[in-house]
């Protein structure tokens, strides 16, 4: 089984595991229900996804298949949840796992762009830290990630994925099949996202009063 090969939406819910564990670690491993929020968020995601519990559940059966994915069911939890080991069959943490992440979560993008939009997921020093991470993982074998010929008007090339196949050649192109959702499925996963933070927050409070 060839453990590179994804589709878009294993691709997706790897890059929220990813995301997930570096933003809210106390919340991670995640839920489905976490899961799903992450992987149908609005900001942060290109394509903007609404995928359903059992979209999810098919990817993470598959993903855990491959060992890339691990369940877990933590003392006294009710549900179980899930954690990526990109680390471990990969060998890639740090700004490797950042870098490739933010591919796999907003598509195609520059060096500078996937700096910029790092945020707390990893503390780039500079471009050249990304470009060292992404050069790194086009060395794998096979490449994960690969440089996209500069296209006319641009001042940088973007690099992609190679999770979901062969990378685009056009920098509009995104490396994994497109999914638009329209105006209902965007108002859908805004509502899913909602949802979650007020579960969040009500587990807070429970906290704090207790």
């Amino acid at each position: 089984m060839d453990t590179h090969q994804l589709d878009p939406v294993e691709a997706r819910v790897l890059g929220a595991l990813v995301e997930k564990q570096a933003l809210t670690p106390d919340a991670y491993p995640l839920t489905l229900n976490s899961l799903a929020s992450a992987c149908n968020q609005l900001t942060s995601r290109e394509p903007v996804m609404q995928l359903s519990d059992a979209d999810i559940s098919a990817a993470l059966d598959a993903l855990i298949a491959r060992k890339l994915v691990a369940e877990r069911m933590p003392a006294g939890s009710r549900v179980a949840k899930y954690e990526h080991r990109l680390n471990y069959e990969w060998n890639i943490d740090g700004a490797r796992l950042a870098a490739l992440a933010l591919l796999l979560l907003r598509g195609p993008q520059t060096s500078a762009e996937i700096r910029t939009r790092s945020g707390r997921i990893y503390a780039f020093s500079g471009v050249e830290e990304v470009e060292t991470a992404l050069a790194a993982l086009a060395d794998k074998y096979p490449p994960l990630t690969l440089k996209l010929e500069r296209q006319p008007g641009e001042r940088e090339a973007r690099w992609a994925h190679l999770l979901c196949g062969e990378a685009p050649q056009t920098a509009a192109a995104a490396p994994c099949e497109m999914i638009d959702v329209g105006l209902t499925g965007r108002v859908a996963a805004l509502e899913a996202e909602v949802a979650a933070l007020k579960t969040r927050l009500l587990s807070l409070e429970e906290k704090l009063a207790g």
